[in-house]
């Protein structure tokens, strides 16, 4: 069997969070999907289980974050360039979402950061894997 992964998030309303992330692309999946859930497919092996706050609490005994003050944790996604990490930015932005902080960009790796109409926060990324090989592989410069 392929190895799938299903990220699990807690949503205030299931049907705005599905609007959300189907306007950044995600595909809702109708087998897994009611009033308490929708699954958003990424791809053939990333799902994205958005759960009503409520139901979400019926997984856990921990006390649930308010991603909007605190960070439980930031998601990254890979893009295939620079130009896909900016429409997923600006699809999020005009979907509800918000971004938070200025684009970061290291010559080999491009990103930028937005949270969810809930507050979790995304980072989508483009890394060029030679010129990062070329950039690992430079000695650090000599501190005095």
């Amino acid at each position: 069997m392929t190895r799938m992964i299903f990220v699990n998030l807690p949503v205030s309303s299931v049907a705005a969070a599905a609007t959300f992330y189907e306007a950044l692309g995600f595909t809702r999946n109708p087998m897994f999907s009611n009033e308490q859930a929708a699954a958003m497919e990424w791809s053939d092996t990333i799902s994205v289980m958005l759960l009503d706050t409520a139901f979400y609490a019926t997984f856990t005994d921990k006390t649930l974050i308010d991603a909007t003050t605190t960070s439980g944790v930031l998601l990254c996604i890979s893009r295939d360039s620079r130009a896909e990490v900016d429409a997923i930015t600006e699809a999020a932005i005009a979907a509800g979402g918000r971004e938070t902080r200025e684009p970061q960009d290291m010559g080999f790796m491009y990103s930028r950061a937005f949270e969810d109409l809930d507050g979790h926060t995304w980072e989508p990324m483009h890394m060029d894997m030679a010129a990062a090989g070329q950039a690992m592989s430079q000695p650090e410069p000599a501190t005095a």
